[in-house]
């Protein structure tokens, strides 16, 4: 049991959270920008070398057709993944902020002393 209380301590430090929230946004972030590239830039940079060739092969080839759907979808995407971890790193914050508010147990020291005030009390 104590290896798994030690996992979550070191699952839960902030350091190892940080890296995992860039490591899923990055992901994220990098599909935008692969979207933007192969999904709008590619198709308006191909697009001026084939107007030679007529609109029926360009639909064929479907070069030149700019997908901004793909790209709106890599973007909602990172919003949402966005949110999600905004909304996780809140709970485990208010998590957090009721363990800080909660009294502490004393401590046994402070347990023992109190049991010997309250004997001399008694006397």
């Amino acid at each position: 049991m104590s290896l798994l209380k030690d996992f979550k301590a070191f699952a839960m430090k902030g350091n190892v959270m940080d890296l995992a929230i860039a490591v899923i946004l990055g992901a994220a972030f990098g599909a935008i920008v692969s979207s933007f590239v192969d999904d709008i830039l590619t198709p308006l940079l191909l697009a001026p070398a084939l107007s030679a060739v007529g609109v029926d092969e360009i639909a064929e080839l479907h070069w030149g057709t700019v997908k901004y759907g793909n790209f709106l979808a890599a973007v909602i995407k990172f919003l949402v993944y966005a949110f999600v971890i905004f909304m996780l790193i809140r709970t485990m914050q208010k998590f957090e902020k009721k363990k800080e508010d909660a009294p502490a147990e004393p401590s046994s020291t402070d347990k023992l002393l109190t049991e010997i005030r309250d004997e001399l009390k008694r006397r």
